[in-house]
């Protein structure tokens, strides 16, 4: 067992031209989590360097580079050039990510758009209102928008190192609510620190901007149009004034993300079958854009552009703006500034009781008909990351300080984020001690799922194997010629043995274009099913995946004990296509395009389908399952 365990781990391939991305979140979070580590080593760095040789770090970060045509162009240090150039790419991705959230992640569901968004601003109003308390009466209250701002890469990276016992739904419901704080944040960046705004260039920002809508519902799809247009609104967003990071996130939400349909994918693999068959320089470029288009362009410019963001740009920014030369009369004045003092308090305490406050308000007012998609121990735990203000308060910062109030501002950020990191550890280790029932719903919560599937589970209809009354149902869309539906068989049946209350539903998706006899394999499934023995087929079919011809089938028919002539004439006369058109029809709607693909208890499982990981998918779905009735059960006695 333990060799086959090994042999399966890597288990994600998918016919269809289906290497498919992952969710809006776990692609993101697998780059975010090794850029916290990265940032973290670039803040150390600039510490370091800054205090073995403050003069050097100030020198090169305060030389001065001007990109020139003609007569005008842009001039700026490096350090400005970082701030106000390089991380507009940074907030182009949050942008993209916001736009793949609110497309394909929690918030397609619109009813879920309530939460995030009042606890991303009562995030951000507590911080700034403690802010405030501290600086009421003096010229440093000009900085209340460095104490209200969540780094969503830092947070989010650091919430997976410092506290992996929260569900990945905590990292989904906090990058919801730190996708609102990073939109109210750019809006404060541009209305309330952009000074001596020009009204010329303002406009012609506007313009640029309008014209790029104008493209956009055009359906032009060359990106070098795309990249102009940008470059030209930053450009006149520099020149009026006004913080041009702000065109990055702007760009990000024009781009939609959505799932590859089957009928782009039959296309791209008709493209590749004729650059096959003539392998022709002309043929092979169509073969491309063919795979190309079948991708939406969120996801090709996440995929490449997040990398550099994360790996690059962001802890390029740490290394500009984090060192501070740090001495014992440095925090002697620091831990007596109202500055750092605000901001210390606003992000450790403002940040955590506004968005657990939020929430909690929310779901009171609406008496639990909108509750958080996690236990609140993992909204806690959320709230607590949350203030890690790193980049985007470090950027304000730079905008409202100079000198040593700028010191003192940036000395409070980075001491926040350390003691974030500490309460959160502590949240975590708290409720891994809470018995297991309470922690279950601590970490859980009992809020409905969002259900991807788009035709329930009907025992009636469906090929069912295991209890019809199991908490959980492992649903695969699968084709008997794929061979890595081959592959994942073994691991469904070791699965069934692990979990006796798990039921498990096959339906059909014969991809035709890409496997030629998966069709008729699927009919011969049906055809053995009118004789009570669809399960005795489905195993030898994925047996003999290179065997699926007619006189195979018929073959397997008589070793099964069936009447071969009734099985022939089932097939002959398409008694199974209604079933299978069935099948197609609800992968269609499921956004379903490749296989295998799974669904645990009408959620779309996305990664990898070991057995290891799909235990881990039964047994959330097992204890959500058991806290939903928990829950009910609790709130019906009450």
């Amino acid at each position: 067992m333990t060799e086959f365990r090994q042999a399966a781990a890597p288990l994600s391939g998918r016919t269809a031209w289906a290497r498919r991305f992952d969710t809006p979140l776990r692609e993101f979070l697998r780059t975010e989590t090794g850029s916290a580590a990265i940032l973290l080593a670039a803040t150390v760095a600039a510490l370091a360097w800054a205090n073995v040789d403050a003069r050097s770090y100030e020198a090169l970060w305060s030389t001065d580079l001007s990109i020139r045509f003609g007569g005008s162009g842009v001039a700026m240090d490096l350090r400005h050039w970082v701030n106000s150039g390089l991380m507009t790419f940074f907030f182009f991705v949050v942008g993209l990510e916001a736009r793949r959230e609110f497309d394909m992640g929690e918030l397609r569901d619109r009813r879920r758009l309530l939460l995030p968004v009042v606890a991303g601003i009562g995030g951000m109003v507590v911080p700034v209102v403690i802010y405030l308390l501290f600086n009421a009466g003096r010229p440093s209250a000009h900085g209340w928008g460095a104490a209200m701002s969540t780094d969503t890469a830092f947070a989010l990276g650091m919430l997976a190192l410092v506290a992996s016992r929260l569900p990945a739904r905590a990292h989904t419901y906090m990058l919801t609510v730190t996708v609102v704080d990073d939109l109210v944040a750019l809006a404060v960046i541009t209305i309330f620190y952009s000074e001596h705004v020009s009204g010329p260039a303002l406009f012609a920002a506007l313009v640029i901007f309008a014209l790029t809508l104008l493209v956009k519902f055009t359906r032009v799809r060359n990106g070098s149009v795309y990249v102009i247009l940008g470059v030209g609104a930053w450009v006149a967003l520099f020149m009026s004034g006004v913080e041009p990071v702000v065109i990055g996130l702007a760009m990000g939400l024009l781009t939609y993300a959505s799932p590859a349909t089957r009928g782009d994918l039959e296309r791209a693999s008709d493209l590749f079958r004729l650059f096959r068959e003539q392998p022709t320089a002309e043929l092979a470029r169509s073969a491309s854009a063919g795979v190309a288009q079948a991708i939406s362009p969120n996801h090709r410019l996440l995929q490449l552009y997040h990398p550099w963001s994360s790996y690059v740009i962001v802890p390029l920014f740490a290394l500009a703006n984090a060192g501070i030369p740090i001495s014992g009369g440095f925090l002697e004045r620091a831990f007596t500034s109202p500055i750092t003092l605000g901001i210390l308090a606003a992000y450790v305490l403002g940040k955590p009781v506004g968005i657990v406050g939020a929430t909690w308000l929310v779901s009171r007012l609406t008496r639990g008909r909108v509750r958080p998609p996690v236990g609140w121990a993992a909204v806690a735990g959320g709230g607590t990351i949350a203030g890690i203000g790193f980049t985007v308060s470090l950027l304000i910062a730079t905008l409202a300080f100079q000198g040593e109030r700028l010191e003192e501002a940036k000395f409070g950020v980075l001491a926040a984020a350390l003691l974030a990191c500490v309460l959160t550890w502590v949240v975590g280790r708290v409720t891994a001690m809470l018995p297991k029932p309470v922690k279950v719903r601590a970490l859980l919560g009992t809020a409905e799922s969002i259900v991807d599937l788009s035709a329930p589970v009907d025992p009636r209809r469906d090929h069912l194997r295991g209890p019809e009354d199991a908490p959980v149902t492992l649903v695969e869309y699968g084709d008997f010629e794929c061979p890595y539906c081959g592959q994942a068989e073994p691991i469904v049946r070791e699965l069934l043995a692990d979990f006796g209350d798990l039921r498990y539903v096959w339906r059909h998706l014969p991809l035709h274009d890409v496997h030629p006899s998966a069709r008729l394999a699927a009919e011969a499934a049906e055809a053995a099913a009118a004789q009570g023995a669809f399960w005795e087929m489905h195993d030898v079919l994925l047996e003999h995946q290179g065997d699926l011809l007619i006189t195979d089938l018929a073959g397997y028919a008589e070793n099964l004990g069936l009447d071969v002539e009734r099985f022939l004439a089932h097939i002959e006369e398409h008694a199974g296509t209604r079933r299978i058109e069935e099948d197609l029809e609800s992968a269609d709607l499921s956004g379903v395009s490749g296989t295998p693909t799974f669904f645990v208890n009408g959620r779309r499982h996305h990664g990898a389908y070991d057995i290891e990981t799909l235990s881990a998918a039964v047994r959330t779905a097992k204890a959500r399952a058991y806290a939903s009735r928990v829950g009910v059960s609790w709130r019906g006695s009450a």
